[in-house]
């Protein structure tokens, strides 16, 4: 193993409060898929023994494997399993589950559970497992691989408790395909069909404006488009069309964190940030700035809000304040660019006719009274614009608007070192606003 680069983690374009992956036994500039460095979907996140434990792809060529205690700060420890040549070389995107009840009879007992990782071969029809004994740190592949064989990947796999047995969901030439086993081990096909859907599912429920006793299922996709629901233990049913959870350019892959203990109803969402460039750096590619998922009926029915995590805060340092500011056109105010980590809150009122923007370092982040845009097209509100939440790293903004009613994940190279608020039309009044300066969350090895 060669030795760990002097600026690990301090490398000008890397990501300071997102997740990167790092590399292992070279030290070479822009890695390409399959290559350290290179990260892409999320996989098998779960919440183990006070961890969190955050996997992702190498691009089918081993799943990175993350540790963190508080979401914010990471550890990343070396690959929880590679590829070989039994399944088309690769082990493609899934999830994992906590056997607590030792329903596969892989654990030796159930004082100790198996950590069962579902994955894809790269031939798009083995669907396999791989086993860990000691919470993660080192994994077996199944010696009963594959499981079945099926197109096509990315197997979700959870718990129903009313049945006393597990579904997967699986991703299938455009459609989504429900299975069902009471071992996870041997899988039956459901009459479940939905159509419309690609890559990467993921399933859960929500309460609706924080009741538990009022839950909803819902349905992610690839893209974050989502559908809410109900699932009786047979199949799930749409109650919505699909809608897109972030409407912003680089956002895909998602997969959540739930079944964490004293936070009932609590559901962390992450995603791998498509398409960002990171010229020259040791690194390719970051993850989303972990998201809660909350259900909230809305004029427009019920709807799933996404809002950074409020552990953020750990992250904060003074923040610099502005109270009752009034912009007419052409106005501009100068904020605090804290070397390009900051965390934005504004309240605000705009006029019927105003617009205004937020530049980033030279990226345009536009409002209207009614839209938003974010290197895409405008976006309409439901209600009108009042609140606007913004995370700024090295390399992305994520803007969160009316308390996450409209998300918009984006990646950008800065080009200017300042960051400003611009009346374009109309008025715009800074009823409050707070900038926090973030701290890194990397302390290297």
């Amino acid at each position: 193993m060669s030795a760990a680069r002097q600026d690990l983690y301090r490398e000008k374009y890397r990501p300071q409060y997102h997740f990167t992956a790092r590399q292992w036994t070279v030290n070479v500039l822009n890695p390409d898929k399959q290559e350290e460095g290179w990260l892409n979907d999320p996989n098998g996140l779960i919440f183990l023994n006070g961890e969190y434990h955050l996997f992702a792809q190498r691009w089918a060529k081993c799943w990175i494997h993350a540790v963190s205690k508080d979401l914010i700060h990471w550890k990343e420890v070396q690959p929880a399993f590679w590829d070989d040549d039994r399944f088309g070389t690769g082990v493609q995107s899934g999830s994992t589950v906590y056997d607590t009840q030792n329903t596969s009879g892989l654990a030796h007992s159930t004082a100790h559970p198996a950590l069962i990782a579902f994955w894809s071969g790269f031939d798009n029809m083995s669907q396999c497992i791989s086993v860990s004994l000691d919470s993660g740190e080192t994994w077996t592949k199944y010696d009963g691989n594959p499981l079945f064989l099926h197109p096509e990947r990315d197997p979700k796999v959870f718990w129903y408790e009313p049945t006393g047995s597990w579904f997967m969901v699986l991703s299938c030439h455009g459609s989504y395909e429900f299975f069902s086993s009471y071992d996870l081990l041997h899988w039956t096909p459901t009459k479940c069909v939905i159509p419309n859907s690609y890559e990467c599912p993921d399933i859960f429920r929500l309460p609706i404006e924080g009741d538990m006793n009022n839950q909803k299922w819902v349905l992610v996709r690839g893209d974050g488009s989502y559908s809410i629901g109900n699932f009786d233990g047979d199949s799930f049913v749409e109650e919505t069309v699909q809608i897109r959870s972030d409407q912003g350019p680089n956002f895909y892959a998602t997969m959540s964190w739930g079944d964490i203990p004293d936070h009932p109803g609590r559901r962390i969402q992450i995603a791998w940030m498509r398409g960002g460039l990171y010229p020259d750096m040791p690194f390719n590619q970051q993850m989303s700035f972990p998201c809660d998922l909350s259900l909230k009926q809305t004029a427009c029915g019920v709807r799933m809000l996404r809002t950074p995590i409020p552990e953020v805060k750990c992250l904060h340092g003074d923040p610099t304040t502005l109270n009752d500011q009034v912009l007419t056109k052409s106005e501009t105010i100068t904020i605090p660019s804290y070397e390009g980590l900051l965390h934005l809150k504004l309240q605000l009122d705009v006029a019927n006719e105003g617009a205004f923007e937020i530049e980033v370092f030279g990226t345009s982040v536009q409002f209207t009274s009614h839209t938003v845009a974010c290197l895409s097209a405008p976006v309409a509100l439901i209600e009108p614009l009042g609140k606007v939440e913004m995370l700024v790293d090295r390399t992305s903004i994520e803007v969160f608007v009316n308390d996450g009613e409209v998300s918009l994940s984006a990646c950008f190279l800065p080009r200017t070192e300042e960051m400003i608020i611009r009346c374009l039309c109309g008025s715009v009044v800074i009823r409050d606003a707070s900038i926090f300066p973030l701290r890194s969350i990397w302390i290297p090895d």
